[in-house]
């Protein structure tokens, strides 16, 4: 079978017009799909609560600017170095801990919601409520209830208590904790409210859920954002997008005041550690300065001395300048040795003290490192074990970096000494000019220098522990609020006006998709369109209407009906080709009615075209040439002869007129039945006495319609269709497959088919003639608009 034709011209696609036309003769599904989807739209936008967009917008302030760590009293000797800018990932993960949200919850009782039920939707109260729910104990082994209780007040001081089935649990007094199963609540009046709807008639019954707390903090932190204003700013954007905005900005405030409150904490926390090293040290001071002052006393008194100063003022005042330098650097030093001691004395999870004040740098970014990995670990332990991972690497950066900060402190002490040397070396040069000065003397003055270093120390621990004592108490919040929660008075969701564009779009392309798939999908012939374009230059004589099971497949006299007319108007184009290409003008006209496969309604063509041209006057006989399955019986009222064509064919000494017999009531039709099915037609009519029956036929009557097998799954048409004037070719309309048409073209080609023309049956009212607008609907009855609309 040969493919069809590609010509340029009719093988380019259906022009604009042409697919806009195929869509608009869906119309009436375009608006019915339309109207459903905006119909369903409207239902959910009216029973769909609105969602609200609920922001607040916080400012961190940079952690530099204030003493956060330990050493943060001891800025002024140069120990603590400024901290960097705040981290925001880890502000954010902060944010969102499940220990600041299980702090909401608790602080706003959000495992109690309450509800009133309406008629279709629920909804939620969260200020204005007639009373507060309140979970005073659950036992362990039980968990929070399934399903809601039913609290209906039934007076200012009592209220009703049912349970999800609405069973009367019992009635019970507000300020009375209530056992149940699960475990007791607390009910407390809001008696304003009470008052005011004891007033107005009636008290509201309200639906309670009580819901485990962990799984409201989850549901807490996952309806929460946070994000930065910019990557340049410390501006922190939190929302939240909720049914109930008041609900929404009650969290988002209390959050932002949760987060203060813990990092107020903290930072109390490591004071409080830096005031405990500070007692410590001072106590130590202390004994030390009254055992220097007590040795002085004595030493004066054995060695009866008054003013020693006195004598060696000229010596002392050359010396002044470097013991100043030497007390100095003394000092510092035995604060390094102090928080030495301190470090190796300490546990692995103590924060380190700030800077005392040695003037050397090298180990201050170390400590305030250490001391952030320290709150960092404990902070993590709150809501996990010592074997978390994260843990576990926070105790290998604490280990490694305690000891990078006593090797500061180290190396701090060894620079301190060294200057001391040098200092001492001065000292020794001065010393040798004051070498008289006697020994006693010498020894009060270093008895005087130890004093001098232990009050200095003291007098400086005394004012660190006052000026750690003003931090305490002026503690500032680490977060300061721009703005306060509010919410956006246009819904987030659901966004009216896209619902509605929505509704048309899906209206719209929903049929269009479908018409679309089903013409991409669609193999069979629908219209006379695709077969002028395709059929090359083989003509369509006639275009047949789908018979509906009520009518009569059957043409009558004087049928005024479409299938009738159609069927005139074939006999008619049928004339005009005979007249244009058949030059016998004595015999009768044989036409072969065939089809490529069964079917295509060749039986249904040929009876009613014979019953049309005989009832135009002409002497017409209808010939069953489909002797493998004979079908134009169907089409016989009462009784017939069964016998004809095989019998013809199989007996020599028959004639014609033994087997023509009348068609019912109509004088000018007869038929010649198929007759016996034979077991091997196709050598019957190999024989040439076909051939004589077509032309003894053909004598007798004008025409001779002749319903033949199907082409292309039996040889009996194209072993006979030499005898044919003129082949009509039966296509039905969304039966015939389109590739099919490839056949009585190649054969047309090839001349096994004669003078074939095209007849299209079964075609549908919206693709009868061009496309509805202009089939042939002339002094039929008008139809109604539902029939137009579905084209019935």
């Amino acid at each position: 079978m040969q493919d069809l034709p590609q010509n340029t011209n009719q093988t380019q696609d259906l022009s604009i017009r042409e697919h806009v036309e195929i869509y608009l003769r869906q119309w009436p599904w375009f608006l019915i799909t339309t109207f459903i989807f905006l119909t369903a739209a409207l239902l959910y936008l009216r029973y769909t609560p609105p969602a609200y967009s609920t922001t607040a917008t916080i400012l961190i302030k940079n952690q530099g600017s204030r003493s956060a760590s330990e050493l943060g009293a001891f800025t002024d000797l140069g120990l603590v170095d400024m901290m960097n800018v705040v981290d925001f990932e880890n502000i954010k993960i902060v944010l969102n801990s499940k220990s600041l949200s299980e702090r909401v919850v608790d602080k706003l009782n959000l495992t109690v919601s309450y509800f009133i039920e309406g008629k279709i939707l629920d909804s939620e109260i969260f200020n204005n409520k007639p009373f507060t729910v309140k979970v005073i104990s659950t036992p362990e082994q039980m968990s929070t209830p399934n399903g809601a209780l039913y609290f209906e007040p039934t007076s200012i001081t009592e209220f009703s208590l049912k349970d999800a089935s609405k069973n009367e649990i019992g009635i019970y007094t507000f300020g009375e904790i209530v056992k149940l199963e699960w475990g007791n609540i607390l009910v407390t009046p809001n008696v304003e409210y009470l008052k005011r709807a004891e007033s107005e008639g009636g008290f509201p019954e309200i639906r309670v859920h009580i819901r485990n707390r962990d799984h409201v903090a989850a549901n807490v932190r996952s309806s929460i954002q946070v994000s930065s204003m910019t990557d340049r700013s410390s501006v922190i954007l939190l929302s939240m997008t909720s049914t109930l905005p008041e609900k929404a900005r009650a969290i988002l405030d209390e959050l932002i005041k949760q987060y203060n409150m813990d990092s107020m904490e903290d930072r109390n926390l490591i004071a409080q550690n830096t005031a405990t090293f500070i007692q410590g040290r001072l106590e130590i001071i202390t004994n030390e300065l009254d055992s220097v002052e007590t040795g002085k006393v004595d030493f004066k008194e054995k060695n009866r001395l008054t003013n020693i100063e006195a004598e060696s003022q000229i010596f002392l005042q050359s010396a002044s300048q470097v013991n100043k330098q030497q007390i100095e650097l003394e000092t510092k030093i035995a604060l390094v040795n102090t928080m030495m001691d301190y470090l190796e004395n300490s546990s692995d999870t103590d924060l380190l003290p700030a800077n005392l004040g040695v003037g050397e740098d090298g180990f201050v970014g170390e400590v305030d490192k250490y001391n952030q990995l320290i709150l960092e670990r404990n902070r993590l332990l709150q809501s996990s074990t010592t074997k978390n991972p994260m843990v576990v690497g926070l105790d290998q950066q604490i280990e490694e970096l305690r000891g990078n900060v006593l090797k500061s402190m180290e190396n701090a002490e060894n620079n301190l000494r060294i200057s001391l040397g040098e200092v001492n070396k001065e000292m020794r040069k001065i010393g040798s000019e004051i070498y008289q000065i006697p020994e006693k003397e010498k020894t009060f003055r270093g008895i005087s220098r130890q004093q001098e270093v232990k009050e200095a120390l003291y007098l400086y621990l005394l004012q660190k522990r006052e000026e750690n004592a003003i931090t305490m108490a002026v503690t500032a919040p680490e977060a300061k609020v721009i703005d306060a929660a509010y919410s956006q008075s246009i819904p987030e969701f659901p966004k009216r006006s896209i619902f509605y564009i929505g509704a048309v779009f899906l209206g719209i392309l929903l049929p269009m998709l479908i018409v679309y798939l089903k013409q991409l999908l669609d193999n069979k012939i629908r219209n006379r369109a695709f077969v002028e374009k395709n059929g090359g230059d083989i003509a369509i004589v006639g275009e047949i209407p789908e018979v509906s099971k009520k009518e009569n497949e059957l043409i009558t006299t004087n049928d005024t009906s479409i299938l009738a007319e159609s069927f005139r108007i074939l006999s008619t184009n049928l004339k005009y080709l005979m007249l244009k290409k058949i030059d016998k003008e004595e015999e009768g006209k044989v036409i072969f009615v065939t089809s490529t496969v069964k079917g295509e309604g060749k039986t249904f063509v040929s009876s009613n075209l014979a019953v049309t041209l005989a009832n135009g006057g002409s002497k017409v006989v209808l010939v069953g040439a489909d002797i493998r399955n004979p079908q134009i019986q169907r089409y016989v009222v009462g009784d017939y002869n069964k016998s004809g064509v095989v019998e013809y064919l199989v007996y020599p000494e028959t004639i014609i007129d033994d087997y023509l017999q009348p068609a019912n009531d109509n004088k000018n039709l007869s038929l010649m039945m198929s007759g016996t099915i034979p077991p091997n037609p196709a050598e019957l009519w190999m024989q040439d006495r076909a051939g004589e029956m077509f032309k003894e036929l053909a004598a007798k009557f004008d025409y001779v319609v002749v319903d033949t097998a199907p082409a292309m799954l039996v040889a009996d048409t194209l072993l006979i269709n030499k005898y044919a004037d003129i082949t009509i070719y039966t296509l039905r309309a969304g039966y015939t497959e389109k590739k099919l048409l490839g056949f009585p073209l190649e054969n047309k080609k090839n001349e096994k088919l004669q003078n074939v023309s095209f007849v299209l049956n079964n075609v549908s009212a919206a693709n009868f003639g061009y496309g509805n607008k202009y089939g042939y609907t002339y002094g039929q009855k008008k139809k109604t608009f539902w029939q137009r609309v579905f084209g019935k």
